[in-house]
């Protein structure tokens, strides 16, 4: 207690020497102790507290920079060993949020507020909102963002997983759903990174071509297996635009299509071997005879027709297989986009969406590249 109060006395010491520093200096302090009474209460335990209500145990700080009104302020994130610590403190000052207020301020600019927006617009203590105001607030994030999805990709890439999701856009006068293309890579030093993203009208064979070839302008090489859904179109835009790499039909995905070709009541009595067969290309004709046998010709049909895409990532290191036969490391990323776009809803524009998802994939990506490996990628 001593401690804290001696450092309290030195930060007011500083800000009356130097206002501006120890303004920064306090609100780094306080944004830290937060984020220590946050840990605190997610771990349910004090530093080295013995309590039988102990869920997690912490495992150090990483520094973080946080960019404010204020200046670049560079914080302390706890770091918890079991699960991710959350925070409160990003969620309110990064840029992300910014790139909410944005998004909605421009939907109100542009008349196509509702009774919630217009709340949501009082509670961010804006009295005053003008297209300038807007405009300003926008420029310098999308320069970052602009910056951020081309920017080179300097490593080379060994496994690259793709992935799509709809989000509500409004275009001249009408809101329609556009694909946002998310790609992140895995890289030959182990590490994860956010490799692009890019707003289409769809999900076609062209668009996918188009979004690869601009991944490819930035750098993007020697790639070994390119991992996503089963969309129509996918499987030959990746063949065609990176020869030499495999393609691999992610089995939550296959699996998903699978049961649609059978009836519910049938699943349970084929479950197992499915997902057997997955994990051993050996019981392939013993799992498409079950399925014939059992009058589903729909479903074997679908492992006649993709065989070929779901053993590819066998042909990696066995280390590396739980986490290359599925798109599940975008699972977080698909999260962390449709919880913060549901705080705007329908976006007023493509660049207010990729405003703010490209704010996600950068916070997202800094976690990634000083965070531990995902792979090994040591040479047996």
């Amino acid at each position: 207690m001593q401690d804290q109060l001696n450092m309290v006395e030195e930060l007011i010491s500083t800000f009356l020497n130097d206002n501006q520093e120890g303004k920064k200096q306090l609100i780094e302090w306080f944004l830290n102790e937060v984020m220590d009474r946050e840990a605190m209460d997610q771990i349910r335990a004090k530093w080295y507290e013995r309590s039988d209500q102990r869920k997690a145990h912490r495992n150090g700080k990483r520094k973080r920079s946080l960019k404010t009104s204020d200046g670049d302020l560079t914080l302390e994130k706890p770091q918890i060993r079991e699960f991710p610590f959350e925070t409160h403190v990003f969620d309110r000052y990064s840029r992300v949020e910014r790139a909410i207020e944005s998004a909605i301020l421009e939907s109100y600019i542009q008349g196509v507020s509702t009774r919630k927006i217009n709340d949501i617009v009082r509670n961010l203590g804006i009295q005053k909102i003008s297209p300038s105001y807007v405009s300003s607030l926008s420029s310098e994030l999308d320069a970052k963002v602009r910056e951020f999805l081309e920017k080179p990709i300097d490593y080379p890439i060994s496994y690259m997983y793709v992935d799509a999701t709809y989000i509500k856009v409004r275009n001249d006068g009408m809101y329609r759903s556009m694909a946002l293309y998310i790609a992140a890579g895995v890289r030959k030093d182990g590490y994860r990174e956010i490799l692009g993203a890019r707003l289409y009208d769809s999900e076609t064979e062209i668009d996918y071509e188009s979004f690869f070839d601009d991944l490819k302008d930035r750098g993007l090489n020697g790639l070994e297996l390119v991992i996503s859904d089963g969309h129509k179109g996918i499987r030959e835009a990746v063949l065609r635009s990176f020869p030499g790499a495999a393609w691999q039909y992610c089995h939550v995905h296959f699996m998903r299509n699978l049961m649609k070709k059978i009836p519910g009541k049938k699943w349970d009595s084929v479950s197992l071997i499915v997902k057997e067969s997955l994990e051993n290309p050996e019981l392939l004709p013993l799992v498409q005879q079950n399925l014939m046998n059992n009058g589903m010709e729909k479903a074997a049909e679908m492992y006649e027709r993709w065989h070929d895409s779901l053993y590819n990532y066998r042909s990696s290191p066995k280390r590396h297989w739980r986490r290359i036969r599925t798109t599940n490391m975008m699972e977080r990323l698909n999260y962390e986009v449709k919880r913060r776009t549901k705080k705007v809803g329908a976006f007023p524009s493509g660049n207010a969406l990729m405003r703010l998802t490209g704010s996600i994939l950068m916070d997202i990506n800094e976690e990634w590249i000083t965070g531990k490996k995902y792979l090994s990628m040591e040479v047996d």
